[in-house]
């Protein structure tokens, strides 16, 4: 694990007490083992279905660093991401390291590093973090504040931590990557809607623009929730989506969030845009998308990865904890409810590997989240 010990703090009795004679019969402070923690590992990448693919763990509580809170851990979700390292693929620790895994977490601040201005100790928060450092599958966890926002009041912690991820992945594509004004109008169409990122991505088009939103889904359970996320139009992407999404919207749509197999759709998807407009894309196509075909109609191909913030450190990584904290506000004031939809338990290795087995199988509405060691 990067991250090492809990600090150990001496109380002004315990200090007198080490400068007294009897102190030679107390242990010092490098005699005293570390705390544990519990936490949710494996030692190599395997199939969900392997009964070593998730263990039951202790390890060594993690320590600050300068600018670094140390959360106590009380709810997590599971995203595709966690899947995907998982079984080897992404910036994952080479077989026979650990790996703690998890980008979704809401806890509580038990300690501050010392260049910490944000946050203080018993304050309640949210946040996806680094996938550069250990995650919240674990009772403690050590993330940098720039990255965390204060936990809606409204939620419970297993509610709050079904937002971060989705949320900042959703606020970074339309805001920064298509750079959408808050008060735009024109269409945006949400590819897979339902899911994580859509069923926000849904809710933050409703509610901080005037853009009119078109979502996909293919079942009636997963029309019914966009709508209940703030689509407008839901159309259905296990059919030809041109043919739908224009007879909603004749001129072609402005702004698209492609959140799936953009292979699938791409040619479809061309098709259904208007002239000019611009495409965001956070999956890595399986095979190879011909961009050329972008040039007719002058479109413009947008990446999203939420993680660029924090693993090249840039100047604007504080805009993660700000936009998180601006949602909670949201929340708070009734206009975002949560994306949970399944709560599958405690955090341990059995319910993670629910977890996961539902989060591979690609047809899961909303978040799943976890709560408790």
């Amino acid at each position: 694990m990067a991250d090492t010990h809990l600090h150990l703090v001496l109380t002004p009795a315990v200090r007198q007490a080490r400068e007294s004679p009897v102190a030679l019969l107390l242990p010092r402070p490098c005699d005293i083992p570390p705390p544990t923690m519990k936490l949710v590992s494996y030692h190599q990448s395997l199939p969900i279905s392997d009964p070593s693919s998730f263990l039951d763990l202790t390890g060594d509580a993690p320590r600050p660093g300068p600018r670094d809170l140390l959360v106590e851990v009380r709810a997590i979700s599971v995203n595709p991401v966690d899947a995907k390292i998982r079984g080897g693929g992404g910036p994952g620790r080479p077989d026979g390291d650990l790996q703690i895994l998890g980008w979704d977490a809401a806890g509580v601040v038990k300690e501050i590093g010392g260049d910490v201005t944000l946050f203080k100790p018993g304050d309640e928060v949210y946040y996806a973090g680094s996938v550069d450092r250990a995650g919240s599958y674990a009772e403690f966890q050590c993330v940098d504040e720039r990255l965390v926002g204060r936990r809606p009041r409204t939620l419970e912690f297993a509610a709050s931590a079904a937002l971060p991820l989705a949320t900042i992945t959703a606020w970074e594509m339309m805001f920064d990557r298509l750079r959408i004004e808050k008060e735009e109008t024109g269409v945006l169409l949400v590819v897979g809607g339902a899911g994580g990122v859509g069923s926000i991505a849904l809710q933050l088009a409703r509610q901080l623009t005037g853009l009119t939103v078109i979502a996909t889904a293919s079942r009636p359970e997963t029309h019914q929730w966009c709508r209940r996320m703030g689509a407008h139009q839901v159309v259905d992407h296990s059919q030809p989506l041109a043919r739908q999404v224009k007879a909603l919207a004749p001129g072609g749509v402005d702004y698209t969030l492609a959140l799936t197999r953009t292979e699938d759709h791409f040619d479809e998807l061309i098709e259904a845009m208007a002239p000019q407009g611009a495409l965001a894309l956070i999956e890595n196509p399986a095979r190879p998308l011909e961009l050329t075909k972008l040039k007719p109609k002058s479109l413009s191909l947008h990446w999203e990865f939420m993680f660029t913030r924090s693993r090249y450190q840039t100047p604007d990584m504080g805009e993660q904890g700000r936009l998180l904290s601006e949602v909670a506000d949201l929340v708070d004031a009734g206009r975002i409810q949560t994306t949970m939809h399944t709560h599958l338990g405690r955090i341990d290795a059995a319910h993670l590997k629910k977890a996961h087995a539902l989060v591979e199988t690609g047809t899961t509405i909303g978040k799943i989240v976890l709560a408790g060691f």
